[in-house]
């Protein structure tokens, strides 16, 4: 968009019309401040108080197979042992790290399942561990 106006002498003086211009900044402008608060969210983590424990905490293995078997340091067991032994575990002082290792087959839902059931047992230090950690 342009626009023409001539001098005395005659001469057209082309100049650019900056009104789109400033119409898109402004939209663009506005668009920043309305989507910039959401990129900001915050994660909340619960981090420990007080000074360290004395003893380091037992680590817990629990491996989930590509067909959904699930074994507690090694020892294949069935849901009813797994249960049992989260429960233990949740209720010892200091709970022990459950380090979780699924195979790369594993479906979701069985590592899903697992996850409930140790939340259920009221577990609060469970984290995923790599399989190549345990190769070493």
């Amino acid at each position: 968009m342009a626009i023409t106006t001539a001098t005395r002498d005659g001469d057209a003086i082309a100049e650019m019309n900056t009104t789109p211009l400033i119409d898109v900044m402004l939209v663009l402008l506005t668009l920043l401040i309305i989507t910039l608060p959401l990129q900001t969210n915050a994660v909340k983590i619960d981090l420990p108080h007080g000074p360290p424990p004395k003893t380091p905490p037992t680590v817990v293995t629990l491996a989930i197979d590509f067909d959904g078997t699930t074994s507690w340091n090694g020892v294949a067991v069935d849901r009813a042992t797994l249960d049992s032994n989260l429960a233990r575990a949740a209720h010892d002082d200091p709970q022990p790290d459950i380090r979780v290792v699924a195979d790369r087959l594993t479906k979701y839902d069985d590592v899903a399942r697992v996850l409930t059931d140790a939340t259920h047992a009221g577990a609060t230090h469970i984290g995923f561990a790599d399989m190549r950690e345990n190769q070493r």
